[in-house]
């Protein structure tokens, strides 16, 4: 067992987060957040909000010292309302005061008149050319589209001998990490400002904040404080929230500490987005695909934030793991008055594996096969071609594999043949069994650049210090990192201390986004590792038969004045792509993945049971074997979750739940068995062979278990989550 690096630290309430840090002169910072979804503001009066004792500052958008929206895609994001609401988490004001209650008192006085505006929470509406702008000064409200487009799909359909066509929906859910977002930025003498940060991503929280403050980037240094969970959520809200305390910090001259309440953060933090897809497929007299049509329209809420990105992946993997030669594909991302959306572990992946796995196994039942077969004659296969046109043979194409592992562990065969179909026991329950497949690309791809640096300093001790220039968001990242460099050095795992990462000392390396940690940061390690033994060579004396040891060499290097440092760097291999024919090597390689799902279900009440889940992955190797397997147990409950009941539940742009006492979380009670199986196929571009996992392990567990529902009831769920009630009336049809 390889231990975490950073586990002592946590266990024993070491580990510092943001909300820990205190300093001298320290001011608290609170928001003030829109009253209603979509208004005009027509005056906002802090008059009073200034006169309550303790108060320092109070600022609007009139103050902001920069660009007043930022934004990685799109600037549409305002650091402050001014004029114009879009979503109830619109930040109109700040406060800043010597206490908590000096400054919840000073949020409390601030008067606001708002004109109220009639909400636009329909996605498709927001579509129709007639519809309001959520930005007036946009053609339509259309944030990004794309499309596919591979064969004819109209000419293959007359000669189908079965063709469906269905819609599927996903919901809101919340990443509902348990640390919310916290920022304490400090004003420097020279006037730039550092800021400790709950961030995922610290070099793209730092442009946001050198744009809101309107600070160079050499003047804006942030530091990534331990993060208690992010799963892709800390990354535009916990910006701004930096950006806001940094402004704070350099008006009044004094740090200042911004941490949310758990129900600012619901209210403000972005999440999934909401999918609609409609699909329709057709295959031939052999149950093979021959066309598939797909339009998916997603609720990107009022802000652009990633949704370029995540609509641009489901275009790409709208097949799954299965040959179709004629495919058009049409994706795009909506603004609307909803909450706001963003990325979220899967970043699309879920929504629309949901619907792929969903109307494959529809199609099996059409044709009258079991969906094993059914899959098994349209799987990719060793050097196929793609619906975008990538030939797949640079990499091992396990998906077959991956697949035939998980049937085995499971059991499947007998389990399949215990499924009651919906004929209930006489316990009145049904149970059933179900299967989801897919395969992923690895890291950024086409969307964008895959690069990555690592910084290793040999101190004249013998230990070593590494810094990579992508973050750990608790996923596991330092221990991988530190257990590279280790083995590679031949030095104990005790002697790697992992620096957190700060803009000031180690180059961009990309977000921690899109399961790339490990495969960026890991190369980028190995080629400091290869630098750093070059520097180190001409210092060493020949000694036969003797193997000399590490310490010696740093002493010989040390007399020599051979500076132990290196700087090490990966850019990933070429990828492509047609915006306009949705064509191209989208990405360098992939993971193949399988989920397997047993259930019961109540018969009277409709409620869903998990009693089994299995995750098989083909993950190149791993690199540590107990974390990848945590990643998998994560991600399948993550993804139940997904599938039988989280939802946020919006009501006329209006989250409704406020905390976790409403909000459905899985509990651990209600973890099913949990199994991990790990395919290993070595991939030629990862460090050691290794690939990825921690969002294909989340990406196919609701579709796994709405399979076995149907395998168990003869109802199928298209709408998520799973409600009692839909089971129910299925049932009674």
């Amino acid at each position: 067992m390889i231990p975490r690096v950073d586990a002592h630290e946590k266990v024993t309430g070491r580990a510092v987060y943001a909300d820990d840090i205190h300093l001298e002169r320290m001011l608290i910072a609170r928001p003030l957040h829109a009253a209603y979804p979509h208004a005009r503001i027509i005056t906002i009066d802090t008059t009073a909000a200034v006169a309550v004792p303790g108060v320092v500052a109070v600022l609007t958008a009139a103050d902001l010292p920069g660009a007043h929206r930022t934004g990685g895609i799109i600037q549409d994001h305002y650091v402050l309302a001014g004029d114009r609401v879009r979503y109830q988490g619109d930040v109109i004001a700040l406060v800043a005061a010597e206490s908590a209650d000096a400054a919840h008192a000073g949020v409390a006085a601030i008067r606001v008149e708002y004109e109220p505006l009639e909400p636009l929470i329909d996605p498709k509406a927001a579509l129709r050319p007639d519809a309001p702008r959520v930005h007036p000064e946009r053609a339509d409200n259309l944030i990004a589209a794309y499309r596919l487009r591979r064969g004819d799909p109209a000419a293959a359909f007359p000669s189908c001998a079965h063709v469906i066509e269905r819609e599927y929906r996903t919901q809101h859910v919340e990443h509902a990490y348990l640390e919310p977002e916290s920022a304490v930025a400090v004003p420097e003498p020279d006037g730039a400002v550092t800021v400790y940060g709950s961030v995922q991503h610290p070099f793209s929280a730092r442009r946001t904040v050198a744009l809101a403050c309107g600070l160079p980037l050499e003047r804006t240094r942030i530091v990534q404080t331990t993060l208690g969970g992010g799963f892709g959520g800390k990354d535009d809200t916990a910006n701004l929230v930096c950006a806001r305390a940094a402004i704070l910090a350099l008006h009044a001259g004094r740090p200042v500490k911004l941490t949310y309440t758990r129900e600012e953060s619901f209210r403000e933090s972005y999440k999934r987005h909401p999918f609609i897809v409609r699909a329709r497929l057709g295959v031939d007299g052999d149950a093979r695909m021959q066309a598939l049509t797909a339009d998916v329209t997603a609720d990107g809420g009022p802000y652009c934030t990633t949704s370029p990105y995540v609509i641009w992946r489901p275009t790409v993997q709208c097949t799954g793991p299965y040959l179709v030669p004629n495919v058009h594909c049409d994706t795009r991302a909506v603004y609307t008055n909803n909450p706001l959306t963003g990325a979220m572990r899967g970043f699309g992946s879920p929504q629309i594996n949901f619907a792929i796995e969903s109307w494959v196994d529809e199609m099996a039942h059409e044709t009258g096969l079991d969906p094993i077969e059914f899959r098994r004659r349209n799987l990719f296969r060793q050097g196929c071609t793609t619906h975008t046109g990538q030939r797949l043979d640079r990499h091992t194409v396990s998906i077959a594999e991956v697949m035939d592992r998980a049937l085995e562990r499971f059991g499947w065969g007998e389990a399949y043949a215990r499924g009651n179909r919906g004929r209930a026991g006489p316990d009145g329950k049904l149970r059933g069994v179900g299967i989801a497949c897919s395969y992923r690309g690895v890291s950024l791809g086409a969307e964008g650049a895959d690069f990555c640096s690592s910084i290793v300093e040999v101190l004249p001790d013998g230990t070593i210090e590494l810094q990579v220039g992508v973050s750990e968001n608790g996923q596991g990242m330092k221990t991988a990192m530190a257990h590279i460099l280790a083995t590679e050095l031949g030095v104990p795992l005790e002697r790697v201390r992992f620096l957190d990462t700060d803009t000031s000392r180690v180059p961009d390396g990309g977000p921690t986004v899109a399961s790339r940690a490990t495969l960026v940061g890991g190369n980028a390690v190995l080629d400091a590792v290869r630098a750093l033994r070059e520097r180190m060579a001409p210092a060493l004396d020949a000694r036969p038969g003797r193997v000399v040891t590490f310490d010696e060499q740093v002493a010989a290097c040390r007399a020599r004045g051979i500076t132990l440092r290196a700087e090490g760097r990966w850019v990933g291999p070429p990828v492509t792509w047609n915006e306009e024919t949705g064509q191209g090597d989208a990405y360098f390689t992939y993971v193949y993945s399988c989920n397997l799902a047993e259930v019961e279900i109540d018969a009277a009440t409709g409620r869903v049971r998990v009693l089994r889940l299995l995750g098989a992955h083909d993950v190149g190797r791993a690199v540590n074997r107990q974390m990848l397997e945590g990643q998998i147990y994560g991600g399948l409950v993550m993804g139940m979750g997904l599938a039988l009941g989280e939802i946020y539940h919006v009501a006329n742009g209006i989250g409704v739940e406020t905390n976790f006492d409403r909000y459905r979380l899985c509990r651990a009670n209600q973890a099913p068995e949990l199994e991990a199986v790990i395919v290993e196929n070595p991939d030629p571009d990862g460090p050691w062979g290794a690939k990825s996992i921690g969002e294909p392990a989340n990406e196919l567990a609701a579709p796994a278990i709405t399979n076995a529902i149907f395998h168990a009831t003869g109802v199928r769920i298209r709408e998520l989550p799973v409600r009692p009630d839909a089971i129910r009336e299925g049932l009674a049809r």
